[in-house]
């Protein structure tokens, strides 16, 4: 079983290594999360503890699935700090552990942080991912709505140039207005 917790900034800091080892993981298994392959585990343990004054400011929100032995996943919610833009949130690094692919540990993910967006206010979320990745599937089959594909958007964890969709759905009452 698969348990999904919030972390706090000192959680973050506290578990920065064992995240680092997810993110290195997930980029070494061909990810397009932003780093570039082979990513050292020094790179993404920095990566990770840089997330914590977010995280503390209230600007990052971070979620782990845990099994039995190790971190299976990650997502978060970056809140923006726009006074015209507090009702979005972008979901961002969605990471699922070899390990962990085809349990339902990305949709347990993806759903915590989607009801904790609507408890937090947010009635909207947009994302970007890889165009073709499985990922989007899981964002399909969540119900997320694509946008379009940027070409050339970035490049993959070996260094190929990739496009990228942007995908977005409304949570919360914005959800229910809509239907």
């Amino acid at each position: 079983m698969t348990a999904v917790s919030r972390l706090s900034a000192a959680e973050v800091l506290a578990h920065a290594e064992e995240l680092a080892g997810l993110l290195a993981d997930t980029v070494d298994g061909g990810a397009s999360v932003g780093f570039l392959a082979p990513l050292d585990r020094a790179s993404a343990t920095a990566w990770w503890e840089g997330r914590a004054a977010g995280v503390s400011a209230g600007h990052l929100a971070v979620w782990v699935a845990r099994g039995a032995d190790r971190v299976l996943g990650t997502i978060g919610l970056a809140f923006a700090d726009k006074p015209n833009s507090r009702h979005r949130a972008e979901l961002v690094k969605l990471m699922v552990h070899p390990d962990g692919r085809g349990r339902g540990v990305g949709r347990a993910l993806l759903t915590t942080a989607e009801r904790a967006a609507v408890e937090a206010g947010v009635t909207l979320l947009h994302l970007d991912t890889e165009t073709g990745s499985p990922a989007e599937i899981l964002y399909l089959s969540a119900g997320w709505t694509p946008l379009g594909a940027i070409p050339d958007y970035a490049t993959t964890p070996t260094g190929v140039l990739h496009p990228t969709t942007i995908f977005y759905k409304r949570v919360g009452e914005a959800a229910a207005a809509a239907t």
